[in-house]
């Protein structure tokens, strides 16, 4: 698996605002980030959300990215408009859930999809949430501490 593009939060747009507007906050591309085991990442809005959170970590395909964007015929959606943190390429996350797994040397657990929700209609386009489903990325605990890097090139 080869991470695309890294991304944090500081704040959650979307989750637990149902009923609401989405807030603003930024989804930030970094070129590093730091896992700590149990915990999430540095920075992120899920950085001790809970403990033994599900979601400390998500993993977006660059794969259904492409396909969604052929889909719709969109443009240029840049794949922060997910919200999701390890953007991947080469490798079938759902295939991860329900197992340990390791990249870069840092120790995962997948634990489900992260499913899409009636935000990605607003935030990607009219469409996405369906569209989605099953596809929409994995949510995972981390296992051990480490750093996780943007890969460049081929």
């Amino acid at each position: 698996m080869k991470i695309v593009a890294l991304y944090i939060s500081p704040g959650h747009n979307f989750f637990g605002h149902h009923g609401r507007e989405a807030d603003e906050n930024p989804t930030l591309p970094v070129g590093e980030v730091e896992c700590v085991a149990g915990h999430g990442l540095k920075g992120d809005r899920f950085f001790d959300y809970k403990p033994g959170y599900a979601g400390q970590v998500s993993f977006f395909a660059q794969e259904v990215h492409e396909r969604l964007c052929s889909h719709f015929q969109l443009g240029a959606v840049p794949t922060s408009a997910y919200r999701r943190n390890v953007v991947t390429q080469g490798c079938d996350l759902n295939e991860l859930i329900g197992r340990e797994f390791e990249v870069q040397g840092v120790k995962f657990f997948g634990y489900s999809e992260c499913k899409p929700c009636y935000w990605m209609d607003g935030a990607v386009t009219p469409g996405a949430e369906s569209w989605l489903r099953g596809n929409g990325g994995l949510r995972a605990r981390i296992l051990s501490n480490g750093l996780l890097r943007r890969e460049v090139g081929p």
